[in-house]
């Protein structure tokens, strides 16, 4: 419960008007100061809202596995079930933040009485990747609106908006079925890396029995050896990143949405995934596999500090240089795992962390949102320092995935692979 100071300082103009009506003998402001003395005891007497008001909340999706760009309505009905009535019931949905509303409006206010319910529609645009509702944000003050208690409700709910076809680049990854990281060793497999002699022990099954009926040679097949990869998902969460072009969300919320949809697909692929994070929070998943450690990956992108909407506050900076967040990151890493960095590369910082985990033997593909654009002199500018940030890495030998505003994920990818960038 808090008091909204709605009426605040309405006893000192009641008592200032009435002490000047007595002084100038004027009974009509002395009036007045009673009206407002009124005024001042109409919240003290007015019941309180109840201190937990009882709500459910049910939401409707006009399409919840929609494809990019698609409108799709929401429909939000709040059911109070609770024994009070709400005089004054104001209420904001949980919008995802990598979502724009485009008609109507995620927001209610008016009464609910004890068995009552309101209903409110608005449409939002899907954007790739999966979605996740907030919790509501309900706001129930008294009859005055003196006071007010501030509560949320939830109910979960999804977009899928995730693109089967074009999945972001895998780095060193073969583009079977499987996703099994192709080595350069001879062994057991299904694509043909040699022949070489027979040796005691081989399995019948692998001798080249051509090569014998032909030859009279015993020879032993092997095959490319196959095993899963171990990528972490490397999210720039840093202050510089949340930027956005135009109407588009800031680059993080892009990037978060990216790495879910990697994610699933590489887990999928029977390949271990692990989560990490540049900025405010230190944030660290080990890679694994598994339907339990997709849901932990989930989870983590979904509700873990470093990965806020909202940019850090006035003041709130990372502890760490990037340095030295890259130097934790890579004391992390196994000599193996590959890397895919999401970032804008709003400044040099990306192309030191990018840069510095290449030179350590860790594969790094970088998949950049762009959040420049060119509706002034100084976003162009920031569009050609971003465009030369690419350059310097591509000269590197890393492989960058521009990902404009204009381009859905898998576009960006299909883009990056015709010019062979990746």
């Amino acid at each position: 419960m808090s008091e909204t100071r709605r009426w605040r300082g309405i006893v000192a103009v009641a008592l200032l008007v009435g002490g000047v009506g007595l002084l100038s003998d004027r009974p009509n402001l002395v009036l007045v100061s009673v009206v407002g003395v009124a005024f001042a005891v109409y919240p003290r007497v007015s019941p309180a809202p109840p201190s937990s008001p009882n709500l459910e909340v049910e939401r409707r999706l006009g399409d919840r596995a929609p494809s990019p760009g698609e409108s799709v309505e929401v429909s939000v009905t709040v059911r109070n079930v609770g024994d009070d009535a709400l005089a004054d019931c104001r209420i904001v949905d949980g919008v995802p933040p990598a979502l724009t509303v485009t008609s109507g409006s995620p927001r209610y206010a008016g009464p609910l009485r004890s068995g009552g319910e309101a209903t409110f529609e608005y449409v939002v645009t899907a954007e790739e990747g999966k979605h996740g509702f907030d919790p509501a944000t309900v706001v129930v003050r008294d009859v005055s609106g003196a006071r007010e208690v501030t509560t949320t409700v939830a109910a979960e709910t999804e977009i899928d908006c995730t693109v089967e076809q074009g999945a972001p680049p895998r780095r060193s990854l073969a583009v079977e079925e499987a996703g099994d990281l192709l080595t350069d060793q001879g062994g057991a497999g299904i694509e043909f890396h040699q022949t070489r002699e027979y040796r005691r022990g081989d399995s019948m099954s692998r001798i080249d029995w051509k090569r014998f009926a032909r030859a009279g040679e015993l020879t032993t097949v092997e095959y490319r050896e196959e095993k899963s990869a171990a990528v972490v998902l490397l999210v720039d969460a840093r202050a510089p990143s949340y930027r956005a072009s135009g109407d588009d969300p800031h680059a993080v919320v892009r990037s978060v949405a990216a790495a879910q949809r990697l994610a699933g697909a590489l887990l999928t692929d029977r390949n271990r995934v692990g989560v990490a994070a540049l900025g405010r929070e230190n944030c660290w998943l080990a890679p694994s596999a598994g339907t339990d450690h997709q849901t932990r990956v989930t989870g983590l992108l979904s509700t873990h500090p470093a990965f806020a909407a909202s940019p850090p506050r006035e003041g709130e900076g990372e502890a760490d240089s990037i340095e030295d967040q890259i130097a934790r990151v890579r004391r992390q890493l196994s000599p193996d795992t590959q890397v895919t960095l999401f970032t804008p590369l709003c400044d040099e910082g990306a192309v030191t962390a990018a840069s510095t985990l290449e030179a350590h033997g860790h594969s790094v593909t970088v998949l950049s949102p762009d959040a420049t654009g060119d509706g002034t002199p100084g976003r162009r500018l920031a569009s050609v320092e971003r465009e030369n940030r690419i350059s310097s890495l591509r000269k590197r030998g890393i492989p960058v995935v521009d990902w404009t505003g204009d381009d859905g994920l898998a576009g960006a990818v299909a883009k990056a692979n015709e010019r062979g960038a990746i």
